[in-house]
């Protein structure tokens, strides 16, 4: 091998390494929007992205956890790929794998995070993690495909779901429950004691985890670690070259315009107010374009601060299951111990207090999902390594 290429060993060992950091990156966002959606929540979901009435605090706040589902979704894909493709091994399909993955997902989103987050069962609510794990099954079928076809199917239904906008249907018409799951939000089914709400529009993110596997050979070990750099940066680039033209001159990609704002800061959110329900093309090339720029960056980092980082994206089911329930217990705990202080709801005064929350739980979560890491490294049960 010429001296351009690094030796595979030192390859296989940084490409693991970058795409654990930035998935424990995403991670330790997700945990501050979850702190603020447990313990601010008397400005909902729906508030922080309203320009009329949200801060400029709450609103970057919000904007921080954007990064997580589209960047999570295409690192499954990217691991998927690295999966059927195993250092020194023969190939091997991904589809087993991709499959039970997928349905363990979906499961456990069913049976075990719907109450962590409502503490009740009264309504179903498929969230980010049914999305993921339907956009594996479906992976797993189409991961078969040539691998151009692949590339051009993810950036189709990237580039072009928003289409698909004008497309609705009615509750109780045929293809309402169809076009629910796969394009808009809504409850697919509702009685009198219980209720089943499609709040992740699937298609897109199975567009998203195409586009993952799809640069998978981006990390094959004949490629080195400059030219993956410079790969990476040139396309995150183009990525946001693409976003600036299109969001600049409000010609497609979001169904929210732009405006200029009363000042400066005011007019870069509405810039940046993204459809995230389903992702709109905007959305995931501003967010997945960051993505890039930052495994660019992560290429070569090797320190203590990464490798704790890292931590928290090698075990990130056990992460988001124990996460949840801190959150759940905790709030149930401050709101008996204090007693609510908005309406019925127990909540912060300051958007400061979020991310102070979220700084001492990502400290006392480090050294379970350490023990955890280290586990499931060590352990030969596939059911852990789910984990």
């Amino acid at each position: 091998m010429s001296s351009d290429f690094q030796t595979p060993a030192a390859v296989v060992k940084k490409r693991v390494a970058s795409i654990d950091i930035l998935r424990g990156l995403v991670m330790l966002f997700m945990l501050v929007d979850h702190v603020r959606e447990r313990f601010f929540f008397h400005q909902n979901v729906g508030d922080p992205m309203d320009l009329d009435t949200t801060s400029p605090q709450l609103f970057f706040t919000r904007v921080s956890a954007h990064f997580c589902a589209p960047v999570f979704v295409f690192l499954t894909g990217l691991s998927a790929w690295l999966y059927s493709h195993p250092h020194n091994k023969a190939p091997r399909s991904a589809t087993p794998f991709l499959f039970k993955r997928g349905l363990f997902i979906v499961f456990v989103e069913i049976a075990v995070i719907n109450w962590l987050w409502m503490g009740s069962y009264d309504t179903l609510w498929l969230q980010v993690m049914w999305a993921i794990g339907i956009s594996m099954i479906a992976l797993s079928v189409l991961c078969k495909l040539p691998y151009k076809m692949i590339l051009a199917l993810g950036v189709l239904i990237v580039a072009g779901h928003n289409l698909l906008s004008p497309i609705s249907f009615a509750p109780g018409e045929t293809g309402y429950t169809l076009w629910a799951i796969l394009h808009d939000r809504g409850f697919i089914f509702e009685s009198e004691s219980f209720r089943i709400k499609a709040s992740y529009p699937v298609l897109p993110w199975i567009g998203v985890i195409l586009l993952g596997f799809s640069m998978g050979p981006i990390y094959s070990r004949a490629v080195d670690g400059a030219k993956r750099q410079s790969a990476l940066i040139k396309i995150g680039l183009a990525m946001w070259c693409l976003l600036a033209i299109i969001r600049g001159l409000n010609i497609y990609g979001e169904v929210l315009p732009w405006e200029v704002q009363q000042d400066a800061i005011h007019t870069v959110m509405s810039f940046i107010n993204y459809t995230k329900y389903p992702p709109s093309l905007d959305y995931v090339l501003f967010t997945l374009g960051a993505a890039l720029l930052v495994l660019a960056g992560l290429e070569n980092v090797n320190n203590r601060a990464s490798k704790a980082v890292e931590t928290f994206g090698s075990a990130p089911m056990f992460y988001y299951i124990l996460h949840l329930f801190i959150l759940l217990v905790g709030y149930r705990i401050a709101l008996n111990l204090v007693g609510p202080n908005y309406g019925d709801l127990f909540a912060f005064d300051h958007v400061w207090q979020v991310w102070l929350v979220a700084a001492v739980l990502a400290l006392a979560l480090y050294w379970p999902t350490k023990a955890f890491a280290k586990f499931k490294h060590n352990s030969t049960n596939p059911l852990v390594k789910y984990f």
